[in-house]
């Protein structure tokens, strides 16, 4: 695989978008469409893959539910591990958990206690940044177990809600941006 910069954005052409979705008023991009382009699937991972390759990266957390699937792909191409960010009450040993707000209401996210070693580098993939609210609980919950963050990775971001701001001390990359 290369580790030059892949164009991304003939992936744009693949993804689906649907207006009024999830209320009116949004649009929204509907990345199934993409997925099931085994070549742009692959490209997606590809270009993933080559942000983070010579990072010396240990782990990839994906935050549920579609971070998983990017995550373990990712994380294969890196050489690393994988670890799941789940829902509260899905994972069987014991877990950190963080509660953060969302627009009405709030959600929870946890994490096995030993699924993260101090000092381990780890990348955080989600399919999405939009506000950044669930990548900034997660951010915490890496944190609070002792692993370095050495990148955010996410397949979509939607520049117009600013959630990367939230981030301004770590790599940020998103393959597919759209502004409004």
């Amino acid at each position: 695989m290369s580790e030059q910069p892949i164009n991304c954005e003939p992936l744009k052409s693949l993804v689906r978008t649907v207006p009024d979705f999830p209320k009116p008023g949004i649009l929204f991009y509907d990345i199934t469409t993409l997925l099931k382009d085994k070549q742009g699937y692959a490209a997606l991972i590809d270009a993933l893959a080559a942000h983070y390759i010579g990072k010396d990266i240990d782990l990839v957390l994906g935050i549920e539910a579609r971070g998983f699937i990017f995550g373990p792909a990712l994380a294969y191409r890196l050489n690393a591990g994988f670890v799941p960010v789940r829902k509260p009450r899905k994972l069987p040993a014991e877990t950190a958990r963080i509660t953060y707000d969302l627009e009405y209401g709030t959600d929870s996210l946890e994490i096995h206690l030993d699924s993260i070693e101090p000092g381990q580098r780890v990348v955080v993939v989600d399919d999405l940044l939009a506000t950044g609210g669930t990548m900034e609980a997660t951010v915490k919950l890496v944190q609070q177990l002792g692993g370095e963050i050495a990148g955010l990775g996410f397949a979509v971001e939607l520049d117009f809600l600013k959630g990367r701001a939230k981030f301004p001390e770590f790599d940020v990359f998103s393959l597919l941006h759209y502004d409004e």
